[in-house]
């Protein structure tokens, strides 16, 4: 993909020049469509509790035994907010995004138990959950899909897991990854797109992303579709059931939930896997796991998104790695792709802000800080990541 001539921000930054176009002003290539990926949503704990209705604070956590604990820190740390919120209110400036972007389906990958169920995972360090009321939260978004296979789907047990699904069903919601046994679970979700190609998509999870093996779903039994580890004698099952799958007219997503929660290294098993999932079909990889952006690589002008990080979290105001990581600094994606083919045709991000429990555009140093990132760990994938005049960040890759 060439672009037009860039110049070099003070800093290091990389900076499009003033005359390119808008990123909301573009039209749309024709016989394309739009897919937004939102990393981690994390609506439960603090979250949940500044909804008008909230689940029972209690947590069995070793930093605290109640949820309003994560209030209290991010309004010690940015100020207090009148409360209780509206379901609109995490999403923030975020919808005015979408409402300039008009992407064909919002994508995320949803850690948070969605239940009144009380029964928590006996010896998880962080149990995340919300109301069932406050599903309103992800339908104000226009969520029309979250990925499950994750470590926090079984937060608060099977039931739990179950009542997610019900309550997600029940909200128009679709949702992969996880069912009341293994046929379920790995089951695509099924998005139309208007009359034209339909967008199937695969939620699936490695252990060391924090899954327990008791978490997979089994023949017969409830989980996550879990991936014990990324060899070929593990993985070739799934990779023929995606190929067989694929219709014509099939874009497919591979959502996953892999890897640690800190750091910027590749693996080369994910590098592997992510060719082979692409060899068999694969269109767009939804990486997720770690709690900030990892770098962006273009494999047979297919996305891979080793790590989208998280999109909506309760962490403000807590230190150590989250504050080395910056992760209260967060990306939309928008992906825009050939609906024939799925060939990627263009990829911007828009960088954000948590505060408040809230996303807020990012100031331009942050938005810089993001772009020299995002530039240097895309490099080491052979992309590069641009931050254009109008504020939204771009990935530039060889044709």
């Amino acid at each position: 993909m060439k672009r037009r001539q860039f110049i070099s921000a003070t800093g290091g930054a990389l900076l499009a020049s003033a005359g390119m176009l808008s990123c909301a002003a573009k039209p749309k290539p024709p016989a394309s469509i739009k897919l937004f990926l939102g990393g981690d949503v994390m609506t439960g704990r603090g979250i949940d509790q500044a909804f008008p209705i909230s689940s029972h604070p209690r947590l069995y956590e070793q930093r605290t035994d109640d949820a309003r604990y994560f209030v209290e820190r991010a309004e010690a740390s940015s100020g207090a907010f009148t409360r209780p919120v509206s379901h609109a209110y995490p999403w923030g400036d975020a919808m005015e995004i979408w409402s300039q972007m008009r992407p064909d389906a919002r994508i995320i990958n949803l850690e948070t138990s969605i239940t009144r169920h009380d029964g928590h995972w006996p010896g998880k360090a962080i149990h995340f959950r919300m109301h069932p009321d406050n599903v309103r939260c992800l339908s104000a978004g226009g969520i029309d899909l979250c990925a499950l296979a994750n470590n926090h789907a079984l937060d608060w047990g099977r039931q739990g897991l179950r009542e997610t699904q019900e309550t997600l069903a029940a909200a128009g919601i679709r949702f992969a990854g996880a069912g009341s046994d293994l046929q379920q679970a790995a089951k695509p979700a099924v998005l139309p797109l208007g009359g034209g190609p339909r967008l199937k998509v695969y939620s699936m999870a490695t252990f060391d992303s924090g899954i327990e093996e008791k978490m997979a779903a089994r023949p017969g039994f409830p989980g996550v579709w879990s991936i014990p580890r990324l060899s070929p004698d593990i993985t070739a099952p799934l990779l023929e059931r995606i190929r067989s799958e694929k219709q014509a007219g099939d874009i497919v997503v591979a959502s996953i939930h892999w890897g640690g929660n800190w750091g910027y290294h590749i693996p080369a098993d994910q590098r592997r896997f992510a060719r082979a999932l692409i060899a068999a079909g694969v269109d767009v990889i939804h990486g997720h796991s770690a709690h900030h952006r990892k770098g962006i690589e273009i494999i047979d002008g297919r996305a891979v998104l080793y790590g989208c990080g998280d999109l909506i979290n309760d962490y403000e105001g807590i230190k150590g790695d989250m504050g080395r990581f910056r992760n209260e600094l967060v990306l939309m994606y928008f992906l825009t792709l050939d609906a024939n083919s799925g060939a990627l045709q263009e990829l911007r991000m828009r960088p954000m802000r948590i505060r408040r429990f809230r996303l807020n555009h990012a100031s331009i140093q942050d938005a810089e800080w993001l772009t020299r990132i995002m530039h240097t760990e895309g490099q080491r994938l052979n992309t590069a990541v641009w931050l254009e005049a109008d504020g939204w960040m771009a990935l530039d890759w060889a044709a």
